[in-house]
């Protein structure tokens, strides 16, 4: 219960320009509430290179209170801070960032549903499906022409 209650005290801002930092951050989100904690993630590839230290272009600012943090993202989202508009909402758990929710997935990304429901090109029903199976008929091949579903409009037997 801690920790939901702290990650919701905790907010996501993206978009930030290269030259905002912690103290920038924390001068124009501290009006919202006390703020326990300003993160910004480095983007510093190479340790020996530390005079070119950048940011990654968002940051994490935890508040005292969650109604702090919602006022921060009422008051700071979609506003602009050094020619950047910000992105601001409330931060997600690390754990939910690295071990994505089961139901994610494209049906299509497994094996056994490609092999119970994917079929050749020719008959899948797309354009080349279609065209496929025209020439077929086209060229007297009764057994792909048997494939296509008949025209709804024509089943009355109304033909001109």
């Amino acid at each position: 219960m801690e920790e939901e209650t702290r990650g919701k005290k905790a907010i996501f801002i993206g978009g930030l320009a290269e030259d905002v930092d912690e103290t920038i951050i924390h001068e124009h989100f501290s009006p919202f509430g006390d703020i326990v904690e300003v993160q910004l993630p480095s983007a510093t590839t190479n340790p020996a290179q530390e005079t070119d230290v950048k940011h990654r272009g968002f940051a994490f600012v935890t508040y005292s209170s969650a109604a702090d943090a919602q006022d921060a993202i009422d008051n700071m989202d979609l506003n602009e801070l050094h020619g950047k508009v910000l992105k601001v909402n409330i931060a997600k758990s690390v754990k939910s960032a690295i071990q994505p929710a089961q139901g994610n997935r494209a049906v299509w990304e497994s094996e056994e549903w490609l092999q119970q429901y994917a079929k050749p090109l020719a008959q899948s029903g797309g354009v080349q499906g279609r065209n496929a199976q025209r020439e077929a008929r086209a060229n007297g091949d009764s057994s792909h022409a048997e494939e296509e579903p008949a025209d709804p409009e024509n089943q009355d037997g109304m033909e001109e």
